[in-house]
């Protein structure tokens, strides 16, 4: 207690060595100060399945210096950033609308340590190809590592940076694309980037939109107003609105590129009327924004004679927008280890009726439910990073993860007991952050509709089933029973798509829900068979084979809840093997 001033209560009749003990300060560090790297032996051991020994080896100085940092200074900024978010200095001193965003140092801070120490700019990423590390993986870690620490710098730092330059380079006239390559020279992380689709007609409701496209030249005029813009502070911008001429429809929007400045180096016009005062992810300048005659281009194909664009711009927006929602997928993991990890931290410090919490059953069993739900979502959300190519991973994995991080964090708020509701402890902000996570980039049940777009027009189920049965395949041997459960599940889903394609228009929207569910159940449990299997091929352990099963028993099980009263007590009497998999403080 050096440092500290002894209280009166501390003299109370009633106090003694044994409970002050139990609120002993230095006793309840919490994540912060750890290497998220070295503490995560879930996250190693995904790496270790993904990369090879040598590769591994190359990258593990740079995850580990990742780990130090995130863990570090990146999360310690992240309160004071919370405590104190961007201001607008909406006018200067002559009266004239200057629009200026200004950051908080501790979010310059932070930006400048990502963009020196980053997984994703061009250099790392030539160095990792050139040493066999898949910098898809790489670049997931880096951020799965920094969502734990705080998602809003994710988003702040622009997620959207690769969908910009991609559309940039297919479609903008050369200057143009040469201004963006400097803006993203050392990687996405490099620029901020911002997607600018909502109004105040409707947030996913696209067709409504209203603002307004003129042709200038190989340019155009953009006049609009964007109610909800995250990245007001940034360089580069994709706005959505409709072109004049063209259908007031879904196949009249397009996107077009909107940059801080004109090409004669002039302010473009681009007003932020308000910063929005949010629940979280404060580090995120999210504004009101009006375009007034801003210089914009177009990107989509040109023009052909009577129209004006090709009418795919929002579908092609929607097919990039898919690494976006990965990425919101792994800000929703990342809140729910970070809850994990304060939860396991908590509870091994807190005692209660004579013992720690962790030793407590009750505790126990949330704690390992949580353990094993983190890692099915992991698993999902690094199947889309280094997995094979598929149409519904997206939308499966932000459906389950994004939601997994407000469950985790409202838990870790019950594990705290008040001090969780606390402001000046650290699963507050976790929940007030999670909160947008089900929001950003289509909330539940526009990623339904996503899923029925990619099935009905893509076949995309059909490569779906086939990854689920190929990880059922790795499944270890002696843990049959668990397989032939997730074996049969596949199975059942085929035949409930099957049903499902064969329902009336509005039914059939009606149920996607419990569709999508279910897939992502099955995902789930697929992936943790196949992980499993390669830890008993590779390591000799069968950890992630009682993780697939306990997770298998709570998703997959058509069961009484009642009958599971009298069920083996494996979350508690193998607590300690969950527990070591999940969390390491040496």
């Amino acid at each position: 207690m050096a440092g500290y001033l002894i209280e009166p209560t501390d003299r109370l009749p009633f106090s003694d060595a044994d409970k002050a003990r139990r609120y002993a300060t230095e006793r309840y560090q919490g994540a912060v100060g750890l290497n998220w790297y070295r503490c995560d032996p879930s996250l190693r051991f995904i790496l270790r399945s993904r990369l090879s020994p040598e590769a591994l080896s190359w990258a593990e100085p740079y995850l580990d210096r990742a780990g130090a940092l995130m863990g570090g200074p990146i999360a310690e900024r992240a309160e004071e950033t919370d405590r104190n978010p961007p201001r607008l200095e909406k006018y200067d001193r002559w009266g004239r609308d200057i629009s200026r965003v200004v950051m908080p140092e501790t979010f310059e801070a932070s930006r400048r340590d990502l963009i020196r120490h980053s997984l994703l700019g061009p250099e790392f990423v030539k160095a990792a190809q050139d040493a066999g590390a898949d910098p898809a993986v790489l670049g997931g870690t880096w951020f799965y590592l920094l969502n734990q620490a705080e998602i809003g710098m994710t988003c702040a730092l622009g997620t959207g940076g690769d969908m910009v330059v991609a559309m940039v380079e297919m479609f903008a006239p050369e200057d143009v694309k040469e201004r963006v390559r400097e803006i993203f020279a050392n990687g996405f992380f490099s620029g901020e980037a911002a997607q600018m689709f909502t109004e105040r007609t409707g947030g996913s409701d696209l067709a409504a939109m209203e603002a307004t496209a003129t042709p200038d030249g190989d340019a155009w005029r953009l006049n609009g107003f964007k109610w909800f813009a995250s990245n007001a502070n940034g360089s580069a911008f994709v706005v959505l609105a409709k072109a004049e001429g063209a259908p007031d429809g879904v196949r009249g929007v397009a996107p077009y590129l909107v940059l801080w400045e004109k090409r004669d180096g002039s302010r473009n016009g681009v007003r932020i009327r308000r910063l929005k005062d949010k629940l979280g992810t404060k580090a995120v300048a999210s504004a009101e924004i009006e375009f007034t005659d801003a210089e914009a281009f177009l990107l989509a194909p040109p023009p052909r004679d009577g129209e004006r664009h090709d009418g795919r711009g929002l579908g092609r927006m929607m097919e990039l927008t898919n690494g976006a929602r990965l990425a919101i997928a792994s800000m929703g993991l990342g809140c729910a280890r970070r809850g994990l990890v304060e939860s396991l931290l908590y509870a091994g410090a807190r005692e209660a009726f004579g013992a720690p919490l962790i030793e407590q059953p009750l505790m126990r069993r949330k704690l390992a439910e949580m353990i094993v739900e983190v890692e099915a979502a992991q698993a999902m959300v690094f199947d889309g990073y280094g997995g094979p190519r598929l149409r519904l991973n997206a939308p499966l994995a932000k459906l389950r993860a994004a939601r997994l991080g407000v469950t985790a964090a409202s838990d870790a708020i019950e594990v705290h007991g008040g001090n969780g509701y606390i402001e000046q402890w650290p699963v507050a902000r976790l929940l007030r952050d999670a909160q947008v996570n089900p929001i950003w980039e289509g909330g539940d049940n526009i990623l339904c509709l996503d899923v029925r777009r990619a099935m009905l027009r893509e076949e995309a189920h059909e490569p779906f089933l086939a990854r689920l049965r190929a990880a059922v395949d790795q499944a270890p041997p002696g843990d049959d029973a668990t397989a032939e459960l997730v074996a049969a599940r596949i199975g059942d889903l085929e035949t409930a798509i099957g049903r499902w394609r064969g329902l009336d228009p509005v039914t059939a929207e009606a149920r996607l829900f419990p569709l999508a569910q279910a897939m992502a159940d099955v995902y789930g449990g697929a992936l943790l068979l196949e992980q499993a299997g390669w830890e008993r091929r590779e390591l000799g352990g069968d950890r992630k084979a009682l993780v697939a099963r306990l997770y298998a028993g709570s998703r997959l099980a058509a069961r009484d809840p009642l009958q599971a009263i009298g069920a083996p007590a494996e979350d508690l009497e193998r607590f300690k093997d969950l527990y070591d998999g999940a969390l390491t403080t040496e």
